[in-house]
């Protein structure tokens, strides 16, 4: 024990050293990237609004918080409880949410190797020796060996290899979050345009069958004229090809809106056959009105994709340090205490305790270029990580340009089929109105009509693309999930 009294103050001041030392860590420190410097998405000036369409004008703001249920802004109670059910049953956002748990208590589980390990052991052995094993005469013994012992041992981060790691565990679960983020927006996006395009299938069905009644009737009135000698049979044969035209496109509408149920179900998290769908009118919907762009500067810190590569920039920058800490000496301080004996009786006999305390140090003098190309590797990785985090800032700035440019032209579409509805329509009424007082012939009452029918879907085309593109903006802008108060656990740290 005297040996123990005069060593343990030693020890000490060592392991005091070593802790003192612990307050440097190698590798670079992560620092975030720098915001592009741009005050605008498009080549051009910034659009403000779009023009009035179909008596409504899109006005782009920056000082309109994007909520994150977004999808209400369409006004929909029945889109609503589409989304809400998606969001509570998808299995993709329940694997990341999931994902996101694992990295959390794999975050956790990092934490331990700032604190001492304690560790017990106990053993019963009956052996046999073989004493010309160590170069003695004396014969074989046979006996009964009972151990029983503590050890408690500490890793002194001298060099802060186990903090990189530390922090590369925390930038993944940063990563983890912002993916779960960008699940759960894809998922409400991929059920909002889902939603619309299955009731732009809808309304543009049933008008197609319209059209292919009055075009049923025209065809009829005109055989009648020809088997009268008053029309050629040319005409005929001019209606049925657009008849049958027509009727090749219902089946393909059919199909979409199909398409369209089945995706729902899916991303509701049920078979098809199972699934319970609302009817959405398209023109139930409500065209939000003030759309909110968020600035260039703040859309790096908001897209849920730009926060996630920029989280895997940082665990690349962790793992440099790392790899750099390995290339150092380690140090370690290890007590153990324990008793043996030939049975449980003797365990306490002062004769067969023992323990031992000390320092311990591991220095990498050889490792075949190991180390060192590790470390390069690390280095590599890093660069990879900031090519991508480039290549995805470029692309969401593109998405939102794209998106803005896309509701101009939507509009300017959206007028024109507006106006050229309006024009058949009027042209319509007019031959109505002549046909009455017999100016006209019907023939060119029910043509008209037709005409009017497919400037309606065109009509109906141009007010979907103008709802699926609005939902484009609001994705590309990140879908307000920073608005909504994160639950309990969720350890997002950007």
């Amino acid at each position: 024990m005297n040996f123990f009294r005069s060593s343990f103050p030693r020890c000490a001041g060592l392991g005091l050293l070593l802790v003192l030392l612990s307050a440097c860590a190698v590798g670079p420190d992560f620092v975030r990237p720098v915001p592009a410097e741009t005050d605008r998405y498009t080549r051009g000036a910034q659009p403000a609004a779009t023009l009035a369409a179909d008596g409504l004008t899109q006005r782009f703001t920056a000082d309109t918080a994007l909520p994150a249920d977004w999808w209400r802004l369409f006004g929909s109670p029945p889109l609503d409880a589409v989304v809400r059910k998606a969001i509570a049953n998808n299995p993709t956002l329940q694997a990341a949410e999931a994902s996101l748990r694992q990295s959390q208590d794999n975050l956790r589980a990092g934490y331990g190797v700032f604190y001492p390990r304690a560790d017990a052991e106990f053993g019963a052995a009956r052996e046999r020796t073989a004493p010309l094993q160590q170069g003695l005469p004396t014969k074989n013994a046979i006996f009964d060996l009972v151990t029983l012992s503590g050890t408690v041992s500490y890793v002194f981060d001298v060099f802060g290899g186990e903090r990189r790691t530390l922090e590369g565990l925390r930038a993944q679960t940063d990563f983890q979050f912002f993916e779960s983020r960008a699940a759960y927006l894809t998922l409400s996006a991929n059920v909002v345009d889902a939603c619309i395009a299955r009731a732009a299938y809808a309304t543009q069905s049933s008008a197609t069958e319209q059209l292919i009644e009055l075009e049923q009737e025209q065809l009829r009135l005109t055989e009648v004229q020809v088997s009268a000698g008053t029309a050629a049979y040319s005409d005929v044969l001019g209606l049925r090809s657009l008849l049958a035209a027509n009727q090749a496109l219902l089946a393909p509408l059919r199909q979409k809106t199909s398409q369209a149920e089945d995706l729902l179900a899916t991303l509701e998290g049920v078979v098809p056959a199972k699934v319970a769908l609302p009817d959405i009118d398209l023109f139930g919907l409500v065209l939000p009105a003030n759309l909110p762009v968020s600035l260039p500067s703040d859309l790096v810190r908001q897209r849920p994709d730009i926060l996630s590569a920029e989280a895997q920039l940082h665990v690349a920058s962790a793992h440099i340090g790392v790899a750099t800490a390995a290339m150092f000496p380690s140090f370690s301080l290890s007590g153990t205490y324990g008793a043996a004996g030939s049975n449980f009786g003797n365990l306490s006999a002062a004769s067969g305790r023992f323990w031992s305390i000390g320092p311990s140090a591991s220095i990498p003098l050889f490792q075949g270029g190991t180390l060192w190309f590790g470390r390069k590797a690390a280095l590599d990785a890093y660069q990879v990580a900031q090519a991508n985090y480039r290549r995805v800032v470029l692309a969401a700035f593109a998405q939102v340009a794209d998106s803005l440019t896309a509701l101009e032209h939507d509009a300017e579409a959206l007028q024109a089929q507006v106006e050229g509805r309006r024009a058949a329509g009027e042209a319509l009424g007019l031959l109505q109105v002549n046909y009455r007082a017999g100016l006209v012939a019907y023939p060119g009452v029910l043509a008209a009509d037709v005409q009017f029918h497919e400037a309606t879907i065109a009509y109906l085309q141009a007010v979907a693309q103008r709802h699926q593109d609005t939902v484009a903006l609001f994705v590309a802008l990140g879908g307000g999930w920073w608005n909504k108060p994160r639950p309990a656990g969720e350890d997002g740290s950007q």
